[in-house]
């Protein structure tokens, strides 16, 4: 296998610091550009992100046209922080209510499109403890500098918390190397040079985003690229570096959890692409166990496998993008 793709297609992000070009490149497009916030209780975070690109990109230069979150149904003060910054703030059941409601940060990103206005979306995690506005113009740069590059995914260092105030310089993305990387080797050695296909930070043009399908869940990172990859090649997509990601570590048993949904996430879409064939119903519930006093009790956390269709097959969105448009 050749590395021409990694060569060519990977950025970092100080090569797309000059924001006024960028801002030229935007106009020249005509474009308008949509920054999404998926969030559930982020609001120790939320705040913070929403001022610094607010400032930076919107008031210094205007490259975003509007900041949106999605919100899975928060019970902290969210809602009150976004607003308070400027954002927009949706409460994701409230989006296309004529349509059964699922909660995932899946739900919440294929949602966003709806209710965005952008030709570009960025999507960010709302928990970035480290937020700085490269986290948007380096992921915005090959997009709107280059004519080939349609999606771009982020990767960068990340750190691990190790105790108390305490970070060790590597050990996150965890998932990325014990789960989906090998997967990525054993059957699409081509994607083993995206170098954090999980990553929740990327953008893309609408008219990538709004022909693919969205599984609710831990899985949609997954599936976007598979979907992307077979739907339009690997030219398409473009990766930035972004340096350092800070952010809260989960538990082994979260990370276990998030690996059971990728693990079934990355099945049903090689079968569903008819890669595979598979004989038998896999099953939806993971069994893991605690030990409370001297027993091993069983908790299971069950996934569907439930997905959103591609926005374009949704009337509701096919109307209102007419109408605007």
């Amino acid at each position: 296998m050749t590395y021409n793709w990694l060569k060519s297609n990977t950025f970092h992000h100080s090569e797309f610091s000059d924001l006024g070009r960028l801002v030229e490149a935007k106009q020249k497009k005509k474009i308008k550009i949509s920054l999404c916030l998926p969030t559930l209780n982020e609001e120790r975070t939320i705040a913070k992100e929403i001022v610094i690109m607010k400032s930076e990109l919107m008031n210094r230069f205007p490259l975003i046209d509007e900041i949106v979150v999605v919100d899975s149904g928060s019970t902290d003060r969210t809602r009150e922080a976004a607003e308070a910054y400027g954002a927009r703030f949706y409460s994701a059941a409230d989006i296309l209510p004529d349509m059964e409601h699922f909660r995932g940060k899946g739900e919440n990103l294929w949602k966003g499109l709806y209710i965005t206005q952008g030709d570009i979306i960025i999507y960010l995690d709302a928990d970035i403890k480290n937020i700085h506005h490269r986290f948007a113009y380096g992921l915005l740069g090959p997009l709107l500098l280059t004519d080939h590059i349609k999606y771009v995914k982020a990767f960068y260092d990340r750190p691990i918390a190790v105790g108390k105030n305490k970070m060790r310089s590597t050990g996150g993305g965890r998932v990325t190397e014990l789960v989906i990387r090998p997967l990525f080797a054993l059957f699409f050695p081509e994607l083993t040079q995206i170098i954090q296909p999980l990553s929740g930070e990327y953008a893309s043009y609408r008219d990538i985003l709004e022909k693919i399908p969205f599984p609710i869940g831990y899985g949609v990172e997954t599936s976007m690229i598979l979907d992307i990859y077979t739907k339009w090649g690997l030219e398409v997509i473009g990766q930035t570096d972004l340096d350092r990601r800070v952010h809260r570590n989960q538990s082994t048993q979260a990370l276990g959890r998030m690996a059971f949904v990728i693990i079934k996430t990355f099945i049903n879409r090689k079968a569903k692409l008819g890669l595979i064939d598979l004989k038998k119903k896999m099953f939806d519930e993971m069994i893991q166990y605690n030990l409370v006093g001297n027993e091993y009790r069983p908790v299971s956390f069950k996934m569907e496998g439930l997905e959103r269709p591609p926005m374009v097959e949704v009337p509701a969105y096919t109307e209102k993008f007419a109408r605007e448009n």
